[in-house]
């Protein structure tokens, strides 16, 4: 079942050439922050190129539901006028964050340290996450939680009433427990500092510092060192949102794997925490340029094209490429189906508690389309026999996880038959123009079932 309705099937067919422009949405982790940010700055923050996915959607929702002004001008434009930090109201109903564990760990910190309570929920995939790695560093604030068995949604925050700064060391690489941390940090008295040993993506210190944060980052013996001093008065602020390079991984890897297929991808985002898919498909042998480099309210930005690669070989992928890439990983699977020899993929657990076991998602998918994969708790490889190699023709499940439907729609672009899975509906949790976008490069994708960008909204 879809995050928000009726299944839709989808099946994708072998493709001719994937010609054109594809314009992918806002970025996802930015749209999130803009909203949250922006709901804690005194005053109008103006927002041009919002993600308008369901995830960001109901992240502006709970803004609301906590006391911010968020209206959505339509074409991407939204404004928040916030309340500040510290300014939260008590939410008068549950807090439904539908398919988002970004959404709803970033919004726990947020109002972790003011003295409300509010519960939260998910759809059947989120309430199956586990949030105990966000909920037991905000413990140490003073914050209480209360929740299923296994620290899952539905569960219900008690913040704290007298909170305290903490010192805390990130245990797994994730930019969402770090930006909890700090999202908690800035309503704490005093200096709050989060330690990671491996660096992950920085939106949240970047943008925190654009809202007029008092926030450092240094490397030290203990790793990366970020401090943060508590209870500032957040500035509004106006951001263009880059497009999202989680996003763009879809068309750009389509067009790899797609015989005389020639994709640009205008204005993505290529922070040096989130471009580790790009680096890899390069090393893979990919014909991916970077075109127009330039930089936009402190992000990196450039034009991206790819075309097809028919000499692509399998690498293995540094295991610490994985934190700057760890949403493209089923994606990129996909291209190692194609490639020749063995991709190896290591220090990707995580994926195992993504919005489904992307690994064995994926592993279980591509097996049944006639690929070679082996896996394990940490790692999995994937052997690739070139161009054309894929067999297809089977039906994979999707596991309520927008990025597995997508990537085996990509998978059957290019395989001998077509590949379907059992839901596409999530899609529209990211990336709602997916299907007409991938269309108008010349893409076929079928369904049936209710449109999907009414799931959108």
């Amino acid at each position: 079942m879809s995050a928000h309705g009726t299944p839709i099937p989808m099946t994708a067919y072998p493709s001719g050439p994937l010609k054109g422009e594809a314009h992918v949405p806002g970025d996802k982790s930015i749209s999130h922050r803009s909203l949250i940010l922006g709901a804690m700055a005194v005053g109008e923050t103006h927002i041009t190129g919002l993600l308008e996915g369901q995830d960001v959607i109901d992240t502006g929702r709970a803004m609301r539901a906590f006391g911010a002004e968020v209206t959505d001008h339509g074409g991407g434009v939204w404004t928040v006028q916030g309340v500040g930090v510290g300014g939260f109201s008590e939410p008068d109903n549950v807090i439904d964050c539908g398919n988002s564990g970004t959404g709803v760990r970033l919004i726990m910190g947020a109002m972790a340290t003011s003295p409300i309570t509010a519960t939260f929920t998910g759809d059947a995939s989120l309430n199956k996450r586990p949030m105990a790695r966000v909920t037991d560093p905000l413990a140490l604030f003073g914050t209480q939680a209360f929740g299923r068995s296994g620290g899952r949604l539905p569960m219900t925050i008690l913040g704290a009433r007298d909170p305290l700064p903490v010192r805390y060391t990130v245990p797994v690489p994730s930019a969402q427990v770090k930006s909890a941390v700090l999202l908690a940090g800035l309503n704490a008295p005093g200096e709050t500092v989060v330690i990671e040993q491996e660096a992950t993506r920085d939106h949240s210190e970047r943008m925190l510092a654009g809202f007029g944060a008092e926030i450092s980052t240094e490397v030290t013996e203990e790793g990366r060192v970020i401090t943060l001093q508590g209870q500032p008065e957040l500035k509004p602020q106006t951001i263009i949102v880059p497009r999202d390079p989680s996003s763009a991984a879809f068309p750009v890897c389509a067009a790899l794997v797609v015989e005389g297929s020639d994709v640009l991808v205008p204005n993505i985002g290529l922070n040096p925490t989130r471009a580790g898919l790009f680096t890899t498909l390069q090393e893979m042998g990919a014909d991916l340029t970077f075109e127009n480099l330039r930089e936009e309210g402190g992000e990196p930005v450039a034009d991206l094209r790819a075309r097809f690669s028919p000499d692509m070989k399998g690498i293995e992928v540094p295991p610490e490429r994985a934190a700057s890439m760890i949403d493209e990983y089923p994606v990129l699977s996909v291209v190692a189906a194609f490639a020749s020899g063995d991709t190896v993929m290591r220090g990707v657990k995580e994926l195992r508690v993504k919005e489904s076991d992307r690994i064995d998602a994926m592993a279980t998918g591509l097996r049944a389309n006639a690929v070679t994969v082996k896996d394990g708790e940490d790692w999995w490889v994937v052997t690739g026999n070139g161009p054309g190699s894929v067999a297809g023709g089977e039906t994979v499940q999707s596991h309520l996880d927008h990025r597995i439907a997508m990537s085996f729609l990509i998978l059957g672009m290019a395989a001998q038959k077509p590949v379907s899975v059992d839901d596409g509906g999530p899609i529209a949790t990211s990336f709602p123009i997916f299907e007409p976008l991938m269309t108008s490069l010349g893409a076929r994708i079928e369904r049936t079932g209710p449109d999907l960008n009414s799931t959108a909204r």
